[in-house]
């Protein structure tokens, strides 16, 4: 008897998120629109921008890999960001910074308040990491996405520093010429960052196999 081919014999796989992934999509239809009007499609370098886009593919394609980068690239930014506005709200500086816009009055209140995803997408990724399994190549991934789009911030982006693609956030310096300052940036995104909270996360969360 002649077989099946293996497309028509596999079984077919439910998405991991079926009501999830469309509250993604509507997101994506509301925020994209409201953050080019407001900031210009150069916001959308940010890696806490393509954060959000990376995330609604995660979410609609189940793809765990995705899923895991992006919660290893927002588990410590999003933790710093809430600190540092609830650190200004309280004592009118900044601890670390990177929150100013929030208090810049020249912008709609609503827009600004549309940021608190940053606060919000940690959260949403470890609930979904957890629930699909952590992929543990997704630091990697995602440190190879931000060399990439450092060196897209510092070309299609001059003068806007995005990224901190051409002055540090700590000192407020260049460190050399472009290559070794964007090289400096890469270098703590991945340690400082990326790797600890993939350590955290690959201990915390069931690992996909």
């Amino acid at each position: 008897m002649m077989a099946l081919p293996a497309v028509l014999t596999s079984e077919v796989v439910p998405p991991a998120f079926p009501r999830l992934r469309w509250f993604a999509l509507a997101w994506l239809a509301f925020w994209i629109p409201v953050y080019l009007w407001t900031w210009g499609w150069r916001n959308f370098l940010l890696l806490c921008d393509l954060a959000v886009l990376l995330t609604a593919a995660g979410l609609w394609r189940s793809n765990a890999l995705l899923l895991s980068s992006q919660a290893v690239s927002t588990l410590v930014v999003g933790i710093a960001w809430s600190v540092d506005l609830v650190w200004r709200g309280l004592t009118g500086s900044h601890l670390m910074g990177g929150t100013e816009y929030f208090w810049d009055s020249r912008y709609p209140l609503w827009v600004r308040l549309v940021s608190f995803y940053h606060a919000g997408l940690p959260v949403l990724l470890v609930w979904a990491v957890r629930r699909i399994g952590y992929d543990p190549r997704g630091w990697k991934l995602q440190s190879a996405l931000a060399a990439v789009v450092l060196v897209a911030s510092r070309l299609l982006a001059p003068g806007w520093n995005l990224n901190y693609s051409e002055r540090e956030p700590l000192l407020h310096r260049t460190w050399g010429p472009a290559p070794v300052h964007l090289a400096v940036v890469l270098a703590f995104l991945i340690l400082i960052l990326y790797w600890p909270a993939h350590r955290v996360l690959a201990a915390a969360l069931p690992n996909r196999k």
